[in-house]
């Protein structure tokens, strides 16, 4: 596995990870280009306020007449439309009486504001605005056993839940929005599109609303089996958390999760999956490794276009074998029947990996990498 310094390439250099979060997209997109990947961005959800739905209502009456130990408030916005629909309702000063009662924490300056002018006080608040900081300080002192309220907005924050259930605690869950597709659909068509034509190596889900929806829309176009292919073969499933995991999971989809459920960790996990599966061959007395849309020579990334990289892993299937032109002319994207494309995609392929005598031209034949074997090693590949 390639780590990033100084002089050398970042972990997710070559390769492109798709994003389906509505919320914290940017974050998570900023860590991954960090990192070196080409991010494509796609929300698979839009957020809805909710006003007189009767699951927001359900789960107040669930609180006021059973009494959760901790209340987590985590946007300004949420928690006074929780407060104002409960008013709609008339159980809001039930509401406000049974959260003077509880240990309330709020997600930052914001959130504070807005408890205090509901004439309630927080018993603590970040400064970082930091729901991971909310969530350290909930499972140091223990969350076992205790009931544990969480006022949600939007997506489901990523993790969370799934970390307060591991640590025991019984989390009701305020749902101060609905989740639906988003109104533009054409970013998640084109996603779907790019995992269809092997332009994708990752997906990441940091929600289970937002894995069903890229499920249930692939579905709309016909293309739910594709997908389903594509996250079985190239594409990493990456979901934050066992819960955002559970669309996939149903669908027979295997999908990685880090131990610790952030974006953060999700990240890491991202760094050293995608390297892990590139495939890394001795050749002409060099190291070659194969990533999503480029190739990693003795170490230097040299970016390939989208036909080279079709005709590299043809080759790299039975390095040091020769591949006919005819089944590389399979291989090639939206080619037509003239080989003569195989030798124009070859010769750019050449130029891009810098190092001609990779690939060798056998007359009449085909091509072939110019295969090590003394120097692979058992666990070469």
């Amino acid at each position: 596995m390639n780590v990033s310094h100084a002089h050398g390439p970042l972990p997710l250099s070559g390769f492109t990870v798709g994003v389906t979060a509505a919320r914290r997209a940017d974050e998570l997109g900023a860590l991954l280009q960090r990192r070196g990947a080409t991010v494509l961005h796609a929300p698979a959800l839009r957020i809805l306020p909710l006003s007189d739905d009767g699951e927001l209502l359900a789960a107040t009456e669930e609180l006021i007449a059973h009494a959760p130990d901790v209340v987590v408030a985590t946007t300004a916005i949420g928690f006074r439309g929780w407060v104002e629909a409960a008013d709609g309702w008339g159980c809001g000063e039930a509401l406000l009486a049974r959260l003077r009662g509880v240990k309330l924490l709020a997600r930052g300056p914001k959130v504070k504001g807005a408890v205090r002018a509901a004439g309630l006080t927080e018993h603590w608040s970040p400064s970082s605005e930091s729901m991971a900081e909310v969530l350290d300080r909930l499972l140091a002192e223990g969350v076992d056993g205790r009931r544990v309220a969480l006022q949600l907005h939007g997506e489901p924050l990523p993790g969370f839940v799934e970390a307060l259930r591991a640590g025991g605690a019984d989390v009701v869950l305020v749902p101060v929005y609905r989740w639906l597709p988003p109104a533009d659909l054409a970013p998640v068509d084109r996603l779907l599109d790019a995992v269809a034509a092997g332009g994708v190596d990752a997906l990441t889900f940091t929600s289970a609303p937002a894995a069903a929806s890229l499920l249930a829309r692939a579905e709309e176009r016909g293309s739910a089996a594709g997908l389903l292919a594509a996250l079985a073969g190239d594409v990493l499933a990456a979901c934050v958390g066992p819960v955002t995991a559970l669309p996939l999971r149903d669908r027979g989809v295997a999908t990685v999760q880090p131990e610790r459920f952030r974006l953060g960790p999700l990240v890491q996990l991202l760094c050293r999956e995608l390297p892990a599966r590139a495939p890394v061959l001795p050749v002409a007395g060099h190291r070659v490794e194969i990533r999503g849309h480029a190739v990693l020579v003795d170490g230097e990334l040299r970016p390939v276009p989208p036909a080279g990289m079709a005709l590299l892993r043809a080759l790299a299937r039975r390095p040091g074998w020769v591949v006919a032109r005819a089944e590389l002319l399979r291989a090639l994207p939206g080619a037509g029947r003239d080989e003569h494309a195989v030798e124009t995609a070859m010769a750019r392929l050449r130029t891009a990996l810098g190092t001609p005598k990779l690939i060798q031209t056998v007359v009449k034949r085909g091509y072939r990498l110019a295969f090590d074997p003394a120097a692979a090693t058992p666990t070469t590949g």
